[in-house]
């Protein structure tokens, strides 16, 4: 009995070595390989992006990241934090920052942790040097965004960034990696599916202390990202950039643009809603991202440190809304023609002052006091010949609702424009329902958009008269963003076509054979809409607006009169509440508008440019928007000084 529990005994040992060795010895195999070999992943380059010509805007260079792979670090506490400590001197990586970077991947030990996307060349000798005494820590290939015109159209190119854990859980489909860096703004967010490259991988034997013991083998290669052409000509967004800085500067030099501290211009083209510049200030520099500069990330991310500089990271071309003033005027009238409650020829007092509902509205030219046709109350920008076509809308039926309102919203404003980069600003359109719901009336979605059927219980909530009257020469309540007034000009310009705004022009790879790239995808399919209006009101608006230009009267005739090229545009300074330091209440301060296009016969040009603060649109925006004219058209012109609305 004993012999045969033994034999039995035997026979199951017998039985289980045989299985793990013959049944599962080559699972055990490759397991056992694995601990020795390891899969490097290997960073595919980040597709350039180039501007309408082909001159690189944004490219890539070498660089070390500094990882580190939990599995290698010391077990005990104590010589894991002394690790941690001594990583955090060298790379400056606070030790907080690292530990919560553990803790983040506690469930995936083998992914490798990026602690710092570059690192200097001080820093990767240092590592180098002392490998041994840093178990777990790696030093792999990257690359690095390069911007070789430094600050360039910094907020529509964007920056990349370690991917989070919200965006891999909506990209981890898509083939994204803990490890991967994503596009976090401008053009790098919105086609980073076509700048990203597919990675590639590698194998090294390592020993039980994760240290290499020989050469890495590549297993599959890295798939490089798409060349990203865009719209933007390089030499005008140079110049707009420039001229923002040139019309900043001339406010300061006149007592109504002491607080000018920033603003945009954006040139695009009006048969296509190509963007050909879009500038906004201040602005700063991308590579803060790759250097991970302290004082230069500072305002890009944190609140205080923002406000103090000005928000340099917004775009306020797109993300950043104003009033607008006077340029508003052509909305209004063309509005008032498809409404026929104007006509082209039809003449208004332009006075000093206008009184409705036992309210004064005055006009910005006290002495001015005569009858005019629709196209010389443009040019010569009359306040109160728009504020008595205010006076018409509001008397309106309530039954036909926000009319005004109507044609605005149906020219783009109080939405987003459609342009590919985000995020956007889509200003205000005050209607009735608005104001009640926005001081606290009921819920908007419960408003029949007619004056007379809103129910508001306070008088705050109730629209009156007034805010009619000053939303015709686009004051108020009304916000537009730099933009949405271009693409309003383009529509004027080209005929009466709403464009779609776009930067992105293809997407390309290069062929195998030297020769032109390959497309891939064609990015600037959109068709412009029809905006249904007649060629009578549009060519009285035309008019007026060449007029602007042309006449003596004229609100941009100072700046514009002698340029070779004739221009079509219109000045506008509106008024706004803004906190500034060191006073108490806010201060009344002018925004400096300046919209058109030329040719004036055959338009390929729209410009629009805002300066904050800048005073008199005459002053400050129209002297700007010339240089990038300048520019285009390779022309120069005298300017004159000339005060305006």
């Amino acid at each position: 009995m004993v012999g045969f529990v033994a034999l039995a005994v035997f026979a199951v040992l017998f039985l289980r070595l045989w299985a793990l060795q013959v049944l599962s010895g080559t699972t055990y195999r490759v397991e056992a390989s694995a601990n020795r070999v390891r899969t490097i992943q290997i960073q595919a380059p980040r597709g350039t992006i180039v501007d309408s010509s082909g001159h690189v805007i944004v490219t890539n260079t070498l660089g070390t990241s500094l990882e580190l792979l939990p599995p290698d670090l010391p077990r005990g506490p104590a010589a894991r934090l002394r690790e941690l400590g001594a990583i955090s001197r060298v790379a400056r990586v606070p030790v907080a920052t690292i530990t919560a970077q553990l803790r983040r991947y506690a469930d995936e030990p083998l992914t490798p942790i990026v602690l710092a996307d570059s690192i200097s060349r001080g820093e990767y000798d240092y590592f180098k040097e002392r490998q041994f005494e840093f178990p777990g820590v790696e030093l792999a290939q990257t690359y690095e965004r390069s911007y070789p015109d430094n600050s360039l159209a910094a907020q529509v190119l964007g920056y990349v960034g370690p991917i989070t854990p919200a965006e891999l859980g909506a990209a981890g489909k898509e083939g994204y990696q803990p490890q991967d860096v994503m596009g976090q703004a401008g053009l790098e967010a919105s086609y980073d599916r076509y700048l990203k490259g597919t990675d590639g991988s590698a194998e090294v034997t390592v020993n039980s202390l994760g240290q290499p013991t020989g050469p890495v083998e590549t297993t599959v290669l890295p798939e490089p990202g798409n060349t990203l052409r865009l719209t933007l000509d390089l030499s005008l967004q140079r110049a707009a950039e420039g001229a923002l800085r040139y019309g900043i500067n001339l406010a300061h030099s006149t007592p109504d643009g002491t607080y000018a501290d920033g603003g945009a211009i954006v040139a695009l083209d009006p048969r296509t809603g190509a963007i050909l510049a879009m500038a906004s200030n201040p602005t700063y520099h991308p590579s803060a991202f790759v250097t991970r500069n302290a004082d230069q990330l500072a305002p890009l991310l944190y609140p205080k440190p923002a406000a103090a500089r000005n928000y340099p990271g917004t775009n306020r071309a797109i993300d950043a809304a104003y009033p607008p003033g006077s340029v508003f005027k052509p909305v209004t009238a063309l509005a008032a023609m498809e409404e026929n409650i104007l006509t082209p020829t039809q003449t208004i007092w332009c006075t000093p002052s206008f009184t409705f509902y036992q309210e004064l509205f005055t006009n910005w030219d006290p002495d001015s006091d005569q009858l005019m046709e629709l196209p010389q109350a443009l040019a010569e920008s009359c306040d109160t010949y728009f504020y008595r076509v205010g006076a018409l809308f509001y008397k309106l039926p309530a039954s036909l609702g926000p009319t005004l309102q109507k044609w605005a919203s149906r020219f783009g404003f109080g939405a987003n424009t459609g342009i590919d980069i985000g995020p956007q600003d889509p200003g205000i359109l005050p209607t009735p329902a608005w104001r009640c719901h926005a001081y606290g009336g009921p819920a908007l979605p419960a408003l029949a958009d007619v004056a007379g059927e809103v129910a508001c219980d306070t008088l705050d909530r109730t629209w009156k008269p007034g805010y009619e009257v000053q939303l015709a020469i686009g004051q108020g309540d009304l916000l537009v963003t730099p933009l949405q007034m271009a693409r309003f000009y383009a529509m004027i310009a080209n005929g009466g076509e709403l464009v779609t705004p776009h930067i992105a022009e293809d997407v390309e790879t290069p062929s195998g054979d030297g020769g032109p790239p390959q497309i891939l995808r064609d990015l600037a399919t959109q068709q412009p809409t029809p905006a249904g209006l007649s060629q009578t009101a549009l060519q009285a608006v035309q008019d007026g607006l060449y007029d602007g230009v042309h006449s003596p009267l004229g609100t941009s005739y100072g700046v514009f009169g002698e340029f070779p090229v004739a221009v079509a545009g219109k000045t506008g300074t509106a008024q706004l509440d803004v906190a500034v330091p060191g006073f108490p209440q806010p201060l009344e301060l002018n925004q400096s508008w300046w919209c058109g296009y030329g040719p004036f016969a055959d338009p390929t040009l729209v410009v629009c440019a805002e300066i904050e603060n800048g005073g008199h649109g005459g002053t400050a925006a129209a002297p700007a928007a010339l240089k990038v004219f300048e520019k285009y058209f390779h022309k120069s012109a005298i300017v004159t000084p000339h005060i305006s609305d």
